[in-house]
Order: C-alpha cells, then sequence, then structure tokens
C-alpha cells in the first residue's frame, strides 16, 4: 500500500521557521579573471556533483529580451563558485562546466537556466538534474522549489531576498549580497540532494529537449 508523502509546508509556516545558515564570503569564490577560472576548474573538476543555478539581470520592458545569464554558480557541500561572464575565458570555463557529462548539476526550476544557456553560451548543458522531478517521483504533485524543499527537509527556512533577486547581475562589480544570494541558491540545492541520501549516478538527468 502506497503512503502518501508528507504535507508541504504553506508559506505561512515557512515564514516561521529559523533560517537555514548559508555560505559566507569566506567560504564562496569569485570567477571574473582568468586566473580565478582556472583554479575553478581545478576545484570542481575534482568534484562528481555540484549545486547549480544561474542569475540574470532582469527585464522590466514589455519585449525586452534577457542577455543573461550574467552569472553561473556551483556549489558543494562547504564552499562555491560565482562564474562572472564578462571575460571570455570565464565564459569558457563555465560553458565547459556545463556541458560536460562527468559533473552532475543539480538545482531547482532549471528549464529557464538552460534556455538561456544555450542561447548565451550556445551549449546544451549535459547531467542537469531538476530536483523538483525527484520530489514528483516521491508523490508530490505540486511543484516543489528551493524555499519549499528546504523547510520540507531540514525544518529551516531558506530566505532568498527580492531586493537581489530584481538586482544588476550584469554588473562587472557585484556586491557581497548579491555574491552569497547567488552562492545560496546553488548550495541549498546541494544540501537537499545531500539530505535525501541521493547519489549522482542514480539521478535521472533532465531530457535534452526540455
Amino acid at each position: 500500500m502506497n503512503t502518501a508523502p508528507p504535507p508541504l509546508p504553506t508559506r505561512d509556516e515557512i515564514a516561521l521557521l529559523e533560517p537555514l545558515a548559508g555560505l559566507e564570503m569566506r567560504d564562496i569564490e569569485v570567477v571574473a579573471t582568468a586566473l580565478q577560472a582556472e583554479q575553478a576548474l581545478a576545484a570542481l573538476g575534482a568534484l562528481r556533483v555540484v549545486g547549480f543555478d544561474t542569475e540574470s539581470k532582469p527585464t522590466f520592458l514589455k519585449n525586452e529580451v534577457s542577455t543573461g545569464p550574467h552569472t553561473v554558480q556551483f556549489a558543494s557541500l562547504d564552499r562555491a563558485w560565482v562564474f562572472q561572464l564578462h571575460d571570455p575565458v570565464c565564459r569558457a570555463a563555465a560553458a565547459s562546466l556545463l556541458a560536460s557529462s562527468a559533473l552532475t548539476k543539480v538545482g531547482f526550476g532549471l528549464a529557464g537556466d538552460r534556455t538561456q544557456i544555450r542561447h548565451t553560451l550556445g551549449i546544451d548543458p549535459q547531467a542537469v538534474v531538476d530536483l523538483d522531478t525527484v520530489f514528483k517521483r516521491r508523490g508530490y504533485r505540486n511543484s516543489v522549489g528551493v524555499k519549499t524543499a528546504v523547510a520540507l527537509v531540514f525544518g529551516q527556512r531558506f530566505i532568498k531576498s527580492r531586493k537581489q533577486t530584481t538586482s544588476n547581475w550584469a554588473a562587472r562589480h557585484l556586491s557581497e549580497g548579491q555574491v552569497c544570494y547567488a552562492a545560496n541558491d546553488a548550495y541549498a540545492a546541494m544540501r537537499v540532494m545531500d539530505a535525501l541520501g541521493l547519489e549522482a549516478s542514480r539521478l535521472t538527468p533532465m531530457p535534452l529537449s526540455s
């Protein structure tokens, strides 16, 4: 007999939870130069799975087309790398990681990210896993985003600042608030995957046509 999964917490219930401790600036590498890209590639090349997300400068005008993503971020359980894409070497490094089938990238709500990556970087990301599909396989009919997943798995609240969400991600210099926001989006996905006891080899990547 199949048992129903625990109910998803409501927005009001999540608001009452203690915040999830995230990565701080000392735990985050901003990748904006060729040397930083080389160092990041060496570190990430030693990993099998990372949390993943992107950020783009928001569009506010009707028919305005996004030029994002403007950052691509990856995270382990104790470190994150936020790639800015102004420098050609940084763009190439981020693209190579995204195109690698040896590095599994996990996150939430990634369909839009993949579309933008195809358009901006000209590559089709490989080994990308949207954790919402994991929750669907566990019996949840409604979409489970990062806030809901963190509340469900840890009983804690994942803080997403609207101020940072709508900030200028195309800026040459990102604020500490932006860097921490971007890094922790990827970090939260990695934490959820780890807490669920998932192995990269058993995850089902998103289909390339998505």
